[in-house]
């Protein structure tokens, strides 16, 4: 196979894989008897970037989850006649036209509410704040009301391309009706039917024009669009507010004993190293965001949406205190965003040899499982160490952006079922016969097996190649595809 990776220009048309590997490659799939459409479909599916986010938003009982079951194609968001039947955001995937998009359904969005109307409402704007695009239902037999003007007002200000969606328009007497919602400013709307399925189609077209690309992968080269985003997060008076002011040598944002000083993520270009960054100040999250109220819940979902925009995730972790559930909550959200990931151990001038001992023996049972991000010891308050935060965050990207060739992927792979293959299970040995590393932010590994592959057996894969190829500093997706057995033509 061709280990050399590929030089600089277009992009290879097969994304991870240059043309004369990629041909090899199918050879491969081919003798190993794997279909390959379902070989293709694996390296496209986990090449890709993030899918765009489409979000469905209106008040309440205007059927936006008979919308969200028509787009999908199935009956999988609960449906019922009476309004707030929604109350969390649920993600789903959808395709149209052959773009691939995540669906999100929301609650009903209401304004001057109170109590779980008010979550509910909080979570319709978190989700306008992380999509892309957004579909805006309005039910076209009761026309505009002033709930309706208070989404539009919400969404201009969020600067989003909208698709106004007239539902419930059943006949071409219902479509006057929808003409009326030209009002709202929001440019055409589309008379649809959720419930039978008239004017979808249309409606969809519309959707997929307003919807970027889902991104492609890039193997190693810089993100494009500006500084490098580092988002700092962590439980409440950790010290991230504390950090920032001193890597930016002043004081940017207050700091205060109190804890949850901080509300809204703040953004700030510091130069370090000769490098611009952009830090970015998180609120602390106390615990469960559905548990939380008030000021604190809004917080908390904002730093929920600044770690998904971010590229590292540094978790500040105050060695006063036990490391606790909600540090490795907080490590975990990093970890399933798909982020970088630095562990900066704040607080290590206050230190003292016996809570050092306890809290090497906590570092080793309770963050096991991201053993591989790199740890700095610092001192927000009196700068120590702080020149070493941001080699550990180079350190992180160099690992989140690692591209292993795919002949060099293949040779590891066979040395390591030679030396540990798979447990026998039901008489049977399943193999890893081949893989490919299909895309990078994080590092993305499709595997194809002879069978099911046991997710202790996946952990050591996930190990070696960390052994073998670095990945320090960042998470690892690795999806199998098993072999299926296809009976002999007679």
């Amino acid at each position: 196979m061709n280990d050399q990776t590929q030089p600089d220009g277009p992009e290879p048309e097969h994304g991870a894989l240059g043309d004369a590997e990629y041909e090899r490659f199918m050879e491969l799939a081919a003798e190993e008897g794997f279909d390959i459409e379902d070989v293709e479909g694996a390296i496209e599916e986990a090449g890709h970037g993030p899918l765009p986010v489409l979000a469905v938003v209106g008040r309440p009982n205007v059927g936006k989850s008979t919308l969200v079951n028509r787009i999908i194609g199935r009956r999988e968001a609960v449906v019922e006649d009476k309004p707030g039947v929604t109350r969390d955001r649920v993600t789903y995937e959808a395709e149209w036209s052959g773009s691939r998009f995540k669906l999100v359904d929301t609650g009903g969005w209401e304004q001057d509410v109170l109590g779980i109307d008010a979550s509910v409402a909080a979570q319709a704007e978190y989700a306008i704040e992380a999509a892309d695009a957004v579909v805006f239902v309005v039910d076209s037999t009761v026309g505009a009301t002033d709930t309706d003007q208070a989404v539009v007002r919400l969404l201009r200000k969020a600067g989003k391309p909208v698709v106004l969606c007239a539902n419930k328009v059943d006949g071409l007497s219902g479509e006057a009706d929808a003409t009326a919602l030209w009002s709202l400013g929001l440019g055409e709307p589309h008379p649809v039917s959720a419930l039978h399925g008239r004017g979808t189609g249309d409606m969809l077209d519309a959707v997929i024009e307003a919807l970027p690309e889902a991104p492609r992968m890039t193997f190693g080269g810089a993100v494009l669009g500006g500084p490098r985003r580092i988002a700092l997060i962590g439980r409440p008076n950790v010290g991230k507010s504390s950090l920032l002011n001193k890597v930016a040598n002043e004081d940017r944002v207050v700091v205060n004993q109190i804890a949850g000083t901080t509300r809204d993520p703040v953004d700030e270009l510091i130069q370090l190293g000769g490098v611009v960054w952009k830090f970015v100040d998180t609120a602390g999250i106390r615990k469960r965001v559905h548990l939380q109220q008030g000021a604190d819940y809004y917080a908390s979902l904002r730093t929920a949406a600044a770690v998904e925009k971010a590229e590292v995730a540094v978790v500040l972790i105050d060695v006063s205190e036990s490391i606790s559930v909600q540090d490795q909550r907080i490590v975990t959200m990093a970890v399933e965003a798909g982020r970088a990931l630095v562990l900066a151990f704040n607080k290590w001038d206050t230190l003292d040899d016996e809570r050092r001992y306890y809290l090497e023996r906590e570092i080793e049972t309770e963050l096991a499982q991201v053993a591989w991000a790199p740890r700095v010891n610092v001192s927000a308050l009196t700068g120590r160490h702080m020149e070493k935060l941001v080699p550990a965050i180079e350190t992180a990207i160099e690992g989140w952006e690692t591209r292993v060739p795919t002949g060099r992927l293949n040779a590891f792979l066979g040395e390591l079922v030679s030396s540990h293959p798979h447990p026998i299970r039901g008489g049977k040995q399943p193999r890893i016969l081949f893989g490919t590393q299909a895309g990078t932010k994080p590092p993305r590994f499709v595997l194809f097996a002879s069978g099911f592959i046991e997710h202790g057996y996946r952990r050591y894969v996930e190990r070696r190649l960390r052994e073998e190829f670095g990945f320090e500093g960042t998470p690892i997706h690795i999806s199998v595809r098993v072999r299926e057995r296809r009976g002999r033509k007679k």
